[in-house]
């Protein structure tokens, strides 16, 4: 069996730092407007709690599953929608809440899709963004780091369903 090593990115602390900045930015963006934090499954779960305790108690929270990397290193390119949303995003606005935005493939189907369901607005929030990775450049009002183009785990991000629990951002290499 071949062993990985994670050799840390991002600590905990610096991630704690940037989700209070982004947090103000998004507050002061919105203002008084309610909001529907649209959390994309299931990497984004960590950064949606810590962000969704630093936004007001208005917000609502819904969720969405995607998937286009199954158990690899790399998208398949083909996004497939596993669970939609329960709460209907018509005249609401909406924050896509993303993990990382790499290919750029899985926010451009969603952005596509739920303005399809006219809402009042729609903005997006990324922990990570991997500008050099991206098929074509993706709209994300709010990031929290640019990245370089590599395989990273941990706050939420897995390999084969491990290493989400990780409190940092590290990247992961193949021993």
């Amino acid at each position: 069996m071949i062993a990985d090593r994670v050799d840390i990115l991002l600590s905990a602390d610096a991630i704690q730092q940037r989700i209070d900045q982004l947090a103000a930015e998004i507050r002061t963006d919105y203002g008084d407007n309610p909001f529907l934090m649209v959390v994309v499954l299931k990497g984004s779960f960590i950064f949606a709690a810590d962000l969704a305790r630093r936004l007001p108690e208005s917000t609502q929270i819904d969720f969405v599953q995607v998937s286009s990397y199954a158990d690899q290193k790399s998208s398949s390119g083909v996004v497939q929608i596993r669970k939609d949303l329960d709460i209907t995003v018509e005249g609401k606005h909406v924050l896509i809440v993303e993990d990382i935005v790499d290919t750029g493939l899985t926010l451009g189907h969603l952005r596509e899709l739920f303005a399809t369901r006219k809402p009042a607005s729609l903005r997006v929030v990324a922990l990570l963004n991997k500008p050099d990775a991206q098929a074509k450049p993706a709209e994300i009002e709010y990031v929290g780091f640019q990245i370089p183009n590599e395989f990273v785990v941990g706050y939420g991000l897995d390999y084969a369903e491990r290493y989400r629990n990780l409190p940092f951002v590290a990247v992961l290499r193949s021993e």
